[in-house]
């Protein structure tokens, strides 16, 4: 079981410092976080958020709380609500961090589907947002396996809703479920290669699940050859699109194992979306390895880092009652 303090951590912090090592700038002394760890960072906000509310009411609103925690995100990068009924958004804690006002990045899909959200009308499974296969979804779903830290179904379920948020292409709310699904299994303690294919069966379930299925697949094979890491990686594609970027961090992550220095290093040295692989293998092998494993000076100089540490911890306080709940 890596249901602990530095397993949490270390996904959260491999997420970060894997990112801030992709977007490669820096400013007052810290290496800044692109919109990928902003958005991680949201996504435990929502989670935590929805945890408190069934406290008071006992009844999960997981998506609706993702949802406005996403809106929130949406006011820090364009000072504007989708809707003026979401004001009610603004009173809160995560606000209150300027570096999670700056504009770190693209986030066009997001950006635009969260834009169109009026009256609550935010894209589900049932209800696409619209056709987008980015991968914005992907990158922001950690949090989401460590909360559901003994139930991978929930996790691919709450991952898979998370990402029609604002994604609506099927392979792109199947990888994000996927992903979900395999941090969930690594924190209870399969090896990297079980939660893959215990994850993978998952989405086999689902109808159209190919895609993701042959992204994975293809990266497993290539892991097994002799290849060098870039050219496996551009044999897999640019990693813009979802199903590509879980499986190059998938295949870096099987070639790397416990290297996460190897594997951001590698991550973020490709003719593709080297922003993005970087904090997908380093939530998964940070989940792995725990965050002392992560080069101390990475994580001093990271900005945030403190705020990423105590949503680690949060996230960890929720799991844990859950899993008393569940006895």
């Amino acid at each position: 079981m890596r249901i602990d303090k530095d397993h949490f951590r270390g996904c959260l912090l491999g997420g970060g410092t894997g990112d801030a090592r992709g977007f490669d700038e820096r400013e007052g002394g810290k290496d800044l976080i692109s919109d990928n760890t902003q958005m991680s960072i949201f996504t435990v906000d929502g989670l935590v958020w929805a945890d408190e509310r069934a406290k008071r009411k006992g009844i999960y609103a997981y998506t609706p709380c993702l949802f406005y925690s996403y809106e929130k995100w949406y006011y820090t990068q364009t000072g504007n609500l989708a809707d003026k009924d979401y004001k009610f958004i603004l009173k809160s804690e995560v606000l209150q961090h300027d570096a999670l006002f700056a504009r770190r990045g693209e986030g066009v899909t997001s950006l635009n589907a969260l834009g169109a959200s009026i009256k609550n009308g935010y894209g589900t499974l049932d209800r696409r947002a619209n056709n987008m296969n980015t991968c914005g979804c992907v990158m922001r779903v950690a949090p989401v396996g460590l909360y559901f830290a003994n139930n991978e179904r929930m996790a691919f379920r709450i991952g898979c809703e998370s990402a029609a948020l604002t994604h609506g292409h099927e392979d792109a709310v199947l990888a994000t479920g996927f992903t979900a699904a395999l941090v969930s299994l690594l924190v209870q303690g399969a090896t990297l290669k079980e939660a893959i294919q215990s994850a993978l069966a998952i989405v086999c379930e689902k109808e159209d699940a190919k895609n993701t299925k042959d992204a994975v697949e293809l990266a497993i094979s290539l892991s097994r050859k002799n290849l060098a890491p870039r050219d496996a990686v551009e044999t897999i594609g640019e990693g813009y699109v979802a199903i590509e970027a879980v499986a190059i961090a998938v295949y870096l992550s099987l070639v790397f194992g416990e290297d996460f220095t190897g594997a951001i290093e590698a991550a973020a040295d490709f003719d593709g979306n080297s922003d993005t692989i970087p904090p997908l293998c380093g939530n998964i092998i940070g989940t792995i390895v725990g965050s002392l494993e992560i080069p101390a000076t990475w994580i001093l100089d990271l900005e945030l880092a403190d705020l990423i540490i105590r949503g680690a911890d949060r996230l960890l306080s929720c799991a844990k009652e859950r899993m008393t709940d569940d006895l």
